[in-house]
């Protein structure tokens, strides 16, 4: 009988070898919660795959988190490195190896690791085996099946795929981890860096540029003998060609950032290549139905697309998020330029920006029709969630000169996102470029041109959109389009109101209703016209006829599900409400106002109603909190623009709360409450104006309510300012 050499055939041959894993050379940076994570799951599972984008750490972060748990397997801890192997037939010999196991015989590899592993209480880790996943899922099956006290931590860019498996993704760095490895790593190579306030938001900037990969991180702070931090940042641009060098002795795959994210690419099919490059043109999240439309074809048919954005899925290559809006799949800056470089070779890059950029005019489209409708909260987040990729289809059509319609076309048709959801000042940059474009096709002309006045309106440049009015009303005159001179005609009224020219706002704003009426429009605007004409109706003392305007408003907004125009007609029944003293009805009113503006982010509708709530809150009696409010109010306008629009009726509502406030306080107790308000972020500013009836108010008897009215004595209102904001209404 031959004899069997083997030096560890049985647990008790021989004391437990307490691993093989390697010593860390450098210090180990963050990720503590990740590291609680994966220990718990060890503890829970016998098969955990840590798996994520090339890059990302997965060898050092499962190699660190193993080291720490050797005390809680008898047998230690194993690593075995297969990346290097193209052959499955040794895997089997390389585990052997990784064991420590001697075995001379002529037994098979596969059943000498059986044997081995069969009583053993061991963490084993394997680590780089794409190129072989199926083959390795088949042998990691058999002996966790045959060596029931065997736990395998596998690191890979996919997982395994067997039952049992629980699978953790490993992502990017936050910005905090990522700053301190970075300086880390660049304290090791220049060792006079150091992180300070001067050069903390490059360093930032950098590790943001790099989408916080470990590698990337590593490699740029390898660059700073040579380079200093404006420089890098600067060369980033090309970050395959820069972040080359890595350390002597490091794998392969870990040595250049290309190599890196290389790796992943080599392991795809051609199928999974193509599409990895397509879907480069995509700047932020993206669905499945956008894939489908912008990069199928004859080379890659619709009904393969959720099969090949699975396997992609599957090798980090992207990845899977909840949204507010649904499942979106998204991809690593660092990957997408890798895809793009690709898309660019093949040739093919134009066809697929122009399918893009096709693909969100249509969204957009699409979120300006569902606008006024029960969808409108989707709408919202909808555009939100597309942002990049409308600033990416916004910028194909602006670079272009005989496309500048387009641009046109879709920076107008986004007025709602721009007035309703908080972009007045990105919508005024998108609608200046398109309209300094000369368009062929004159209805999107017209369209921007009302809209680039709405913003200009909003923000306080009364100068820019009485221009951009009066420009867009001679060409609609001149073409024949009764559509944008109702819109013309509209802006023009609410241009008045907010200049305080209230009888010619009132005159403007009916005629373009009537307008509306003779061609059939209804919407959000339409509505919004309505509101506005009301105002005009309040402000010259006309409550019952502004009143019956905003309740069928609030009727047909009921009716629709219309939540922006809502809190319009919200904000002047409460105004109304507190005019004739019910106090609890305008506070009522209001918060729902303020709910809905909020959640729009609609800043200019949420200023308005916390300064009016703040004139409700001094009148109930409780001078302390009407501060507070207007305190928190102030940030607010500097955000959106010139404040109060410079208009005297809007303002007055300030003006008397802080004269009733400012008598009861004082001078310097009112003053100490409007810096408590400004203090106030604004979910904190938000959630202090819902909340305040919750407060204790001080019984200071009925309180009179006085009406306010322009000033008399008020000057007309203030200069154009181009000052824009991140606001609406």
């Amino acid at each position: 009988m031959r004899p069997d050499h083997r030096s560890c055939s049985s647990p008790g041959d021989h004391p437990p070898v307490r691993g093989n894993l390697p010593a860390e050379l450098n210090r180990f940076v963050g990720r503590d919660e990740e590291l609680a994570g994966l220990r718990r799951l060890l503890g829970d599972s016998r098969l955990v795959t840590v798996t994520g984008a090339g890059g990302v750490g997965k060898t050092r972060f499962a190699a660190h988190g193993a080291t720490a748990l050797q005390n809680r397997y008898v047998d230690g801890v194993r690593l075995a490195e297969l990346s290097t192997l193209r052959d499955p037939e040794l895997v089997p010999h390389t585990l052997v190896e990784a064991l420590g196991i001697t075995d001379q015989t002529s037994r098979p590899s596969r059943d000498v690791l059986s044997d081995h592993l069969a009583g053993r209480q061991l963490l084993l880790v394997l680590d780089g085996f794409e190129q072989l996943v199926d083959d390795c899922a088949e042998l990691v099956r058999d002996l966790l099946r045959q060596a029931p006290r065997l736990t395998v931590l596998a690191v890979s860019r996919r997982p395994l795929r067997l039952d049992g498996e629980t699978v953790f993704p490993l992502a990017p760095l936050s910005d905090s981890d990522a700053v301190r490895l970075f300086s880390d790593r660049a304290a090791s190579a220049l060792p006079d860096f150091r992180l300070t306030d001067t050069n903390r938001a490059q360093v930032l900037e950098v590790c943001r540029r790099l989408d916080g990969i470990p590698l990337a991180l590593e490699l740029a702070a390898g660059r700073l003998p040579a380079l200093g931090l404006d420089q890098l940042l600067h060369r980033l641009g090309d970050r395959f060609r820069l972040l080359t060098g890595g350390t002597r002795g490091a794998l392969a795959r870990h040595q250049t950032l290309r190599t890196a994210i290389g790796w992943s690419h080599e392991l795809c099919t051609p199928q999974e290549r193509l599409l990895w490059a397509r879907l480069s043109v995509f700047a932020g999240h993206f669905d499945l139905e956008a894939v489908e439309y912008i990069c199928t074809g004859p080379d890659l048919p619709a009904d393969d697309v959720l099969d090949v954005v699975g396997e992609l899925l599957a090798q980090s290559v992207i990845s899977r998020e909840e949204t507010a809006v649904g499942v979106r799949y998204r991809m690593l800056d660092t990957v997408r330029a890798y895809g793009a470089d690709w898309l660019e070779a093949l040739g093919d890059a134009e066809r697929m920006r122009k399918r893009h950029r096709d693909w969100y005019m249509g969204l957009a489209t699409w979120c300006e029709l569902d606008w006024f409708s029960p969808r409108q909260p989707e709408v919202a987040a909808c555009a939100e969630s597309a942002l990049p990729d409308l600033r990416a289809a916004l910028e194909l059509c602006l670079d272009s000169p005989e496309e500048a319609h387009l641009g046109q076309y879709l920076a107008g048709t986004l007025w709602f996102y721009w007035v309703g959801c908080g972009r007045l000042a990105e919508g005024r940059h998108w609608l200046a470029r398109a309209l300094a474009l000369e368009g062929e096709h004159v209805e999107s002309r017209l369209k921007a041109l009302w809209v680039l006045g709405y913003v200009a309106i909003l923000q306080g440049d009364s100068a820019a959109a009485a221009g951009a009015l009066h420009e867009c009303a001679e060409e609609a005159a001149l073409t024949d389009n009764p559509v944008a001179a109702a819109y013309a005609l509209h802006r023009r009224g609410c241009l008045a109101l907010l200049s305080d020219d209230m009888p010619r706002a009132e005159e403007l704003l009916g005629a373009a209703l009537a307008s509306y009426r003779d061609i059939g429009e209804l919407n959000s605007n339409v509505l919004m016209g309505q509101v506005e004409l009301a105002m005009a109706l309040v402000f010259q003392n006309r409550l019952d006829a502004a009143v019956a305007l905003c309740e069928e408003v609030h009727e047909i907004c009921e009716e629709r599900g219309e939540l922006w125009t809502r809190a319009y007609a919200l904000y002047v029944l409460a105004y109304a409400a507190w005019t004739g003293g019910e106090h609890s009805r305008a506070r009522e009113l209001l918060s729902e106002c303020i709910t809905i503006d909020h959640r729009f982010n609609d800043l200019v509708g949420l200023v308005l109603a916390i300064e009016l709530l703040a004139l409700v809150t001094a009148s109930e009696g409780d001078p302390a909190e009407a501060a507070v409010l207007q305190g928190a109010a102030a940030p607010l306008w500097d955000a959106v623009g010139m404040p109060l629009f410079g208009s005297g009726y809007f303002s007055a509502p300030r003006a008397l709360c802080e004269q009733q406030a400012g008598e009861v306080l004082g001078a310097e107790r009112y003053a100490a409450c409007v810096r408590e308000g400004r203090g106030l972020c604004l979910e904190a500013a938000v959630k202090r104006a819902l909340s305040a009836p919750e407060r204790p108010r001080p019984q200071l008897g009925r309180q009179r309510s006085v009406r306010p009215s322009a000033l008399e004595t008020r000057e007309p209102a203030g200069s154009p300012t181009g000052k824009g904001g991140e606001a609406a209404g």
